[in-house]
């Protein structure tokens, strides 16, 4: 029997409860298909960063580098000031893992309610590939006040090292300033996963959304970058749009998508977006994905830390990100019959939990789940 080690992260808030779920399908799908998965927990989070003081450390990034895929629950807690466990676990991760593709699915599954009026699962099907690790999500910034001042800053990569030197004279009280960087390689390898996606998936459209017309230089180059790798897929059609009109497009007619591909920051507001029309972040799932090293996926939600314990908190997202985590470990087969699973319990909706107008618990979503998963036949 053939097994994989699946590094854990379980986090925050209700990110225990929902990886139990989760891990609970899972191991469900591999006896019933004749694998083995062997968890490896690890205590990154808030209690962890409480208690000693270290948010991820760098013998635990190394390790990581080992495995193919990960299994993330949830990171945040208002014992911690905002920021700090994102920024210094989450974003580490991807940024060490060079996980520079964000992928997720906008699949409205029938049983869930869209706040679309008149809209059907057959209109709410595409997919948003995020670049993930550029753009104004580098980290780079900082204050200046009234005078001269010279900052230094670094932005280190797999693919580049960047130094800026700044030299700044101003006569405002204070400023406050934010880089973004968007590089030709970095565009360049998301794009190309887009258009490749496509054609694996048979996806006959891929969309560049960009804010080309207001931020002229790092967007244009995404344009030129997005123009090139199209040439190579004659058989593919392509558009550009503004974030804005996107956003109002993904509500208006949803069903126009097929493929989008865009930069950091406007794909982590579309993507929120596009979590609530396919449903609520309750059946979200994302992957940051690196396709030569290591990939993470996980539910696109947050800790909601005030239901931490109590049971009630809907795991599909979970679930359905380990879909995600087989496909990146081979196991395309088993990860089919996970989400065939998960649609028939949603379609008949006798399990559910509040956010989709049920009162089931966290827990018996999960059963449910594992128990269809061995009664497919397929």
């Amino acid at each position: 029997m053939v097994t994989y080690k699946v590094p854990v992260i379980a986090g925050d808030g209700i990110g225990p409860e929902v990886i139990a779920e989760g891990k609970k399908v899972l191991d469900a799908v591999a006896e019933v298909d004749g694998f083995d998965i062997e968890w490896i927990e690890y205590p990154y989070g808030a209690d962890n960063y409480l208690s000693t003081g270290e948010l991820i450390s760098e013998d635990a990034l190394k390790e990581l580098k080992n495995y193919r895929s990960i299994y993330l629950g949830a990171l945040g807690d208002p014992r911690v000031e905002p920021g700090i466990l994102e920024l210094g676990i989450l974003l580490r991760l991807r940024f060490y893992l060079d996980e520079y593709i964000n992928l997720r699915p906008i699949k409205l599954y029938e049983g869930v309610p869209t706040p679309i009026k008149n809209k059907k699962p057959s209109d709410i099907q595409f997919v948003v590939v995020r670049e993930n690790t550029e753009d104004f999500y580098i980290g780079l910034g900082g204050n200046a006040k009234r005078g001269r001042s010279k900052h230094e800053l670094d932005l280190v990569r797999d693919i580049y090292h960047i130094r800026f030197g700044l030299d700044i004279d101003s006569d405002a009280d204070e400023i406050s300033y934010q880089l973004g960087v968007i590089s030709r390689e970095g565009a360049r390898r998301v794009i190309e996963y887009a258009f490749q996606y496509a054609k694996s998936h048979e996806r006959s459209k891929v969309t560049g959304v960009d804010k080309a017309n207001v931020l002229t230089h790092m967007y244009s180059l995404w344009r030129r970058v997005f123009d090139e790798v199209a040439k190579g897929y004659p058989d593919i059609r392509t558009e550009f749009a503004f974030v804005d009109a996107t956003a109002m497009w993904f509500i208006k007619n949803p069903e126009w998508y097929e493929v989008v591909v865009t930069p950091n920051l406007f794909g982590d507001i579309l993507t929120d977006l596009g979590a609530m029309i396919q449903g609520g972040l309750g059946v979200a799932p994302g992957g940051n994905i690196n396709p030569k090293g290591t990939s993470m996926f996980e539910p696109i939600h947050g800790s909601a830390p005030k239901y931490k314990g109590m049971n009630k908190a809907n795991p599909v997202a979970t679930i359905l990100a380990g879909c995600l985590l087989l496909e990146n470990l081979g196991l395309e087969r088993s990860a089919v019959k996970v989400e065939k699973a998960t649609e028939e319990i949603l379609r008949e909706g006798k399990v559910k939990t509040y956010d989709l107008g049920g009162k089931s618990k966290t827990s018996e979503v999960g059963d449910a789940i594992a128990k269809r998963v061995k009664e497919l036949t397929i």
